[in-house]
């Protein structure tokens, strides 16, 4: 049998290495969660009563993937480019219409993470009613750790996630705050998506985000996962 031939090379596999292991961890999807942090929500004007809202979502290509410690461009089409400094967690095994119970069983581990977003483009995008694909689905925007196999973590339920530029502290909070919690978050996306090995969620960002320019070092942390470094080099 002949191999399949291409008009030209498919795209490589995006993928993260794997904290005390050689094998690296194959990304298939990035989900993003919106406004899980009450006080982010204050700030972002859309305020948060879990009582009546839902949680909600929106994605990344995999190939926006970029590790921690690498320095990226500043985007293009963009004067406001933000950081958001999140709680990663890494699927490792298949799950559809989960319940709450089941959902660390589908939990591979944890990583930490920045949802990098062209601020200006994502909120004449809400305000127009329009998908926020400019804003956030967009090259080198979703930065990511090593993968934290779950272990004897379990499923994070506290610790403390922070953010710096340039050494000056941005964003400070404890995982306790998060809206949804990390088995609520499976048990919904899991709703509406079959989830699978490769899948990450970005599971929602503190109060605090602010935007970088050229020049800028941020620096993150999330207890028990890791820390994450990124540098913001010069507009192409």
């Amino acid at each position: 049998m002949s191999e399949t031939q291409y008009l030209f090379p498919p795209s490589p596999v995006y993928s993260l290495p794997v904290r005390g292991i050689e094998s690296r961890y194959p990304v298939k999807r990035i989900f993003c969660v919106g406004r899980n942090y009450h006080a982010h929500a204050v700030e972002m004007g859309r305020p948060v009563d879990k009582a009546t809202a839902q949680p909600f979502y929106f994605t990344k290509a995999a190939s926006t993937l970029v590790e921690s410690g690498a320095t990226v461009p500043y985007p293009t089409g963009t004067s406001n480019y933000h950081y958001e400094m999140e709680l990663v967690v890494a699927i490792g095994a298949p799950g559809f219409r989960v319940t709450e119970s089941d959902a660390q069983s589908l939990i591979y581990g944890y990583a930490a993470g920045l949802d990098m977003t062209r601020r200006d483009l994502q909120l004449v995008a809400r305000e127009q009613g329009r998908p926020w694909d400019l804003g956030k689905d967009f090259e080198l925007s979703a930065v990511c750790t090593e993968i934290v196999p779950i272990g004897d973590l379990g499923v994070l339920t506290t610790g403390a996630i922070n953010l710096q530029v340039n050494g000056e502290t941005r964003q400070t909070a404890d995982l306790s705050q998060l809206i949804w919690s990390i088995p609520e978050l499976i048990a919904d996306l899991s709703k509406f998506y079959h989830l699978e090995p490769g899948d990450l969620i970005f599971t929602g960002t503190p109060e605090g985000v602010g935007a970088v320019k050229s020049g800028d070092r941020i620096t993150g942390h999330v207890d028990k996962v890791g820390d994450i470094e990124l540098t913001i080099g010069a507009a192409e």
